[in-house]
């Protein structure tokens, strides 16, 4: 089947004319159709375009016309893209009720260059609102489902990106991680995810959470389809300052470690997390897996102790919904969005927009940043945590120049039920306890699939390298894939 394809087989397919994008496209949609039937729909999608195949007809043109995909490297490739990232006169809702009905005006940068690189837009796709969350279940389309178990989270606040992929609804997406957003999903869904050195991607058209913290996301199915997003989308942006120059060309054909590259490497295993009490069993026996195919390859893998990873959950979150309550003030019912006005002035205005605009969890993570933000608690609080963060960016670092890469599990547990930790956040926040380091040390992650539980629930196990160093990442994870084929 054309939909059990993936991103990189069907760029051949389309190459040597096997495909033609039209085809490809019409696939994925009726994927997508078929499912809006099931009893439980995926609700990957929350639009679907209606002018996909019309730029699909224009790219199998370009393909006639001998357009090569050296020129356009994902000439004809549909990809869905999460409802924070605009796209021009596209809806972008960020799944919330207080930007329904606003159309993004231009395209953020990321589009921009993978519109150039060929690729066609397939639609928006479902989040938590405003990306606050960890399984989707904050969006005001309602939650999206794991399709490896439909009574199941994909995760979030990307669970929507990755259930299409691993739904074989698209064969690429984009999400977005400003604390494990991309790599829980990938974990739970059974796929790629990476979250890429901060400032890899530009920013610009990505609506905010955390600015200090944000990337766009990618996910695949092999290691390869990662590898064809970083080529197109890295490098400078003059409209963001926090971009960087990159080129990653050459990932447009990535080569997997050969064994004799993989016995010179050496990995580092933070003690941290494998001490603690809520990483699972069945996880922990995937990880052990993962650590014994790399000493049987000649790896050396070490123990270390990086004592100020324990404190990376309170310090993500008290930098994360400080800036976040400070980006989503713009929203207020003058500038963006929903426009609640009963005539009794302005603060009456905004008070009655954000109330009805803002779901439970965008409420509570405004109320505690700007408690966290006020006078008495600035200093004590955000200031604080400016000083640990740089603190465990510092002893991250320290370890990754004596050792290529750490290695941990991605989540602690397998995908949990939905409703199952709606109603208690701190349960739902510790779903990070594996990923916010690298956020705060800005460093890149790939979330790999490397087994599953007796139940066949997917474990994601994470490499974790050096600034810009994704090339290195992929390499390895391409060995594990073509080992594990």
């Amino acid at each position: 089947m054309i939909t059990n394809l993936t991103f990189t087989q069907l760029r051949e397919k389309l190459k040597n004319k096997e495909l033609s994008s039209l085809e490809i496209l019409r696939a994925f949609k009726a994927e997508y159709e078929d499912d809006l039937k099931s009893p439980l729909p995926l609700n990957g999608f929350i639009e679907f375009f209606e002018d996909a195949e019309e730029h699909a007809k224009k790219a199998d043109e370009l393909i006639a016309q001998g357009v090569s995909f050296d020129e356009k490297p994902l000439l004809g490739l549909p990809i869905a893209v999460k409802d924070n990232i605009s796209m021009a006169g596209k809806l972008c809702t960020c799944c919330s009720r207080s930007l329904q009905g606003y159309y993004a005006p231009y395209n953020a940068t990321v589009i921009n260059r993978l519109v150039e690189a060929g690729a066609v837009l397939m639609g928006r796709i479902n989040m938590d609102e405003l990306a606050m969350g960890s399984s989707t279940e904050f969006s005001c389309y309602g939650p999206s489902r794991n399709p490896v178990d439909r009574e199941r989270t994909p995760g979030g606040s990307s669970g929507g990106s990755a259930a299409v992929v691993a739904g074989n609804q698209a064969p690429f997406s984009l999400g977005t991680e400003t604390g494990g957003s991309v790599r829980l999903p990938a974990s739970y869904c059974g796929i790629y995810g990476l979250k890429p050195t901060y400032g890899l991607f530009s920013r610009y058209g990505v609506v905010a959470f955390s600015s200090s913290l944000d990337q766009v996301g990618l996910f695949g199915k092999e290691a390869a389809d990662i590898a064809l997003g970083i080529a197109v989308m890295a490098g400078k942006d003059e409209n963001d300052e926090t971009s960087e120059e990159a080129d990653f060309s050459s990932l447009l054909n990535l080569s997997a470690y050969s064994k004799k590259e993989i016995a010179s490497l050496k990995f580092a295993i933070p003690k941290e997390f494998l001490n603690t009490k809520g990483l699972e069993r069945e996880v922990k026996q995937v990880f052990d897996e993962v650590c014994a195919w790399l000493t049987k390859n000649g790896a050396k893998l070490e123990e270390v102790s990086i004592p100020v990873l324990e404190a990376s959950i309170p310090t993500y979150y008290t930098l994360a919904i400080s800036e976040g309550a400070s980006n989503l003030s713009r929203i207020d019912g003058i500038r963006f969005g929903l426009r609640k006005d009963a005539g009794k002035g302005n603060d009456e205005l905004y008070i009655q927009t954000r109330s009805e605009g803002f779901g439970p969890e965008v409420k509570r993570r405004i109320i505690t940043g700007n408690y966290v933000l006020s006078k008495e608690f600035s200093g004590d609080c955000y200031e604080k945590s400016l000083n640990v963060r740089a603190k465990i960016a510092q002893g991250v670092n320290e370890v990754l120049q004596k050792y290529d890469f750490i290695i941990c599990p991605t989540a602690p547990a397998p995908a949990f039920k939905l409703n199952e930790k709606v109603d208690d956040p701190i349960a739902m926040y510790l779903s990070d306890l594996f990923t916010t380091f690298v956020n705060l040390a800005r460093i890149p992650s790939l979330s790999v699939p490397a087994g599953k539980t007796k139940a066949g629930l997917p474990v994601g196990i994470q490499f974790c390298g050096k600034k810009f160093s994704e090339e290195n990442i992929l390499k390895l994870a391409k060995a594990w894939e073509e080992d594990h084929a």
